[in-house]
């Protein structure tokens, strides 16, 4: 699953070769790296379903504010907008 996420980072910086390669990783995990913390202050739900898939027992209930395409859209423009780069 991550491996994909780290493919972004790798094709960005072709597009991108100022930025650093730690920063484009960043950016493409960083909804990943809110998830957790969503989970824990009880924004999103997760449910322990063994079996469910081969790979994770997790079954993915709800996750509107870290995955959602108008919620990954609000954060990408929070960032771009706290890093001053213009959009």
């Amino acid at each position: 699953m991550f491996v994909g996420h780290f493919a972004l980072g790798f094709a960005g910086k072709r597009v991108a070769p100022a930025r650093s390669l730690g920063a484009l990783f960043l950016a493409a995990q960083f909804l990943d790296l809110l998830w957790p913390s969503f989970l824990l202050l009880g924004l999103e739900e997760v449910k322990v379903a063994p079996g469910i898939t081969a790979v994770t027992p997790l079954d993915f209930v709800s996750y509107p504010y870290s995955h959602s395409l108008a919620a990954a859209i609000g954060w990408a423009l929070l960032v771009l907008k706290q890093a001053n780069i213009g959009c």
